[in-house]
């Protein structure tokens, strides 16, 4: 198997589990097995854990600096603190199929932002595809349909945006790393600290996941949310990109709601209706519009992690 192969398989890949995330998170909030900050330290903790396994083990020599901490922190607080936190509570009040298109949302903000803080050029099918794209998010929230979740779709739906909003700004603050360090060096640091600010808001709800509960089932599906769903879904990418380029991995973005409305349809038993079908149209159109010839600004990870 070539080279090529492998990384357009680890891009796939990396989609696959990001998607597969969203029905798992639903799957135990539903069930209230796990409250889904207490998920979050088991998928950020268990992710870091492995990041750093693999720094001790291999034969990288790279180092941060003391200047460089205020920054990482920054990235972390914007990419664990709040893009994490927020999507996956946002997660856990709305449907999955709501979310993961709404996450498509993050590449329009990224070029919208790109045109703000570095001075790139909005041009007019930008701004089309930001009004399409925005278009599409105001008739999915505007969505009314029964839900096992009470009236706080909407409020999910908000939180899932806002979420999008902040792993733009991560976007921005972690360039710099990107373009100068591994990208499992970047993460190592991201991860650390992220963990260590989510640790206080997430360790009540941890406290209180019902082990006595898990099935041999339940166990999979979290050993799946943590491994395959975290840590290996961030390695495929990063080797898709390196091995491909950013522009191709940030391609790879559009199968990810495909991904995760199948699943949630086959396991969830998640409606997709006529309104769903146009808003997905008008998100895809934007999202296409707005990154179109935009290989000076590539993205440096999918719009997941937003992250489930």
């Amino acid at each position: 198997m070539s080279i090529k192969v492998k990384a357009h398989l680890g891009l796939a890949g990396t989609n696959l589990f990001f998607a597969a995330n969203y029905t798992i998170v639903k799957y135990f909030t539903n069930h209230q097995y796990a409250g889904p900050f207490g998920l979050n330290i088991i998928r950020i903790g268990g992710s870091l854990v492995l990041f750093w396994i693999i720094v001790i083990f291999g034969s990288s020599k790279e180092r941060i600096t003391r200047s460089e901490i205020v920054p990482y922190v920054l990235c972390a607080l914007t990419a664990i603190a709040l893009n994490q936190m927020l999507f996956i509570k946002g997660l856990s009040l709305t449907f999955s199929i709501h979310a993961s298109l709404l996450t498509l949302l993050t590449p329009i903000l990224i070029t919208i932002i790109a045109a703000r803080v570095l001075k790139e050029r909005l041009t007019i099918e930008k701004s089309a595809g930001l009004l399409l794209g925005a278009s599409g998010a105001l008739l999915l929230i505007a969505t009314r349909e029964p839900s096992a979740v009470g009236d706080n779709v909407v409020y999910g739906d908000f939180l899932v945006l806002l979420s999008a909003v902040a792993y733009t700004f991560y976007f921005i603050l972690v360039k710099p790393f990107m373009e100068k360090y591994s990208a499992i060096h970047v993460m190592r640091w991201v991860f650390t600290f992220g963990f260590f600010l989510i640790l206080p808001l997430s360790a009540a709800q941890f406290s209180q996941i019902r082990w006595d509960l898990f099935t041999a089932k339940d166990w999979w599906l979290l050993f799946f949310l943590t491994v395959p769903g975290t840590f290996l879904a961030y390695i495929f990418n990063a080797y898709g990109i390196k091995k491909l380029s950013a522009s191709v991995a940030g391609a790879y973005i559009y199968s990810q709601p495909l991904f995760a409305v199948a699943i949630a349809m086959i396991f969830l038993k998640e409606k997709l209706s006529v309104e769903k079908v146009i808003a997905a149209a008008l998100i895809f159109t934007g999202v296409y519009l707005s990154n179109r010839k935009t290989e000076r600004n590539p993205q440096v990870l999918p719009a997941e992690g937003t992250a489930v």
